[in-house]
């Protein structure tokens, strides 16, 4: 018979205490680790600003990684659809690699829709009250539709898509995210450097190069 029980109920599971220490990792790559977590509509802007965003931290020497939700949905969650089951599983999983990274010392960049603030939150409190910087992407749905790059909105408004965030799905909107920004009324520069000011103010990043001023 199978062995039904959780890791929490199985005894001879037990936590292996590392001897390198989180603060030792982060030192060693000369900053302070965090989860940088991009929420917003389809076509917000979420993918293309995380791209960018990854690509000035390594330019300023930054360890990072960035966690895209369609990459995502090709691997680690591949077995996952969109009910609204799966679509908490789908952020669970995303929080515990976001931690593991954190806990490595890099900096993780995620772009993903995550509609449900009960979910958001269930990741904030995966790590230390600082480490998890929300950002809402706060483009209009308006926008986001006349943009539609994956033709997304087009197929939900014609019934083709079900529990399509935004048309019959509902998108919660953080009450009170780290930062915000409108990608409609930001040059991309703009919003990028918007980030690197917050993280550099945060003390969790080098000074901000002058040329991204």
């Amino acid at each position: 018979m199978a062995d039904t029980r959780t890791p929490a109920q199985t005894p001879d599971l037990v936590w292996h205490s590392h001897t390198v220490t989180p603060a030792e990792r982060a030192a060693l790559k000369g900053q302070r680790p965090c989860i940088i977590w991009l929420t917003g509509l389809s076509g917000a802007g979420k993918s293309t600003l995380a791209n960018e965003l990854e690509c000035a931290l390594l330019s300023m020497a930054h360890h990072c990684y960035l966690l895209d939700g369609d990459n995502v949905r090709h691997s680690l969650n591949k077995d996952l659809g969109f009910s609204p089951q799966d679509r908490v599983e789908n952020i669970r999983r995303i929080g515990e690699v976001a931690k593991l990274f954190v806990d490595a010392g890099q900096i993780i960049i995620t772009a993903f829709i995550s509609p449900y603030k009960a979910d958001r939150q269930m990741v904030r409190e995966l790590v230390a009250a600082d480490e998890f910087v929300e950002i809402y992407v706060k483009t209009p749905l308006a926008v986001c539709e006349e943009r539609d790059p994956k033709g997304l909105y087009a197929k939900a408004r014609a019934g083709l898509i079900k529990g399509f965030t935004g048309i019959d799905s509902p998108y919660e909107a953080p009450e009170n995210p780290e930062l915000e920004i409108d990608t409609s009324a930001l040059s991309l520069e703009a919003c990028v450097h918007k980030v690197l000011r917050y993280l550099q103010d945060a003390d969790r990043i080098r000074a901000v190069p002058a040329q991204s001023e």
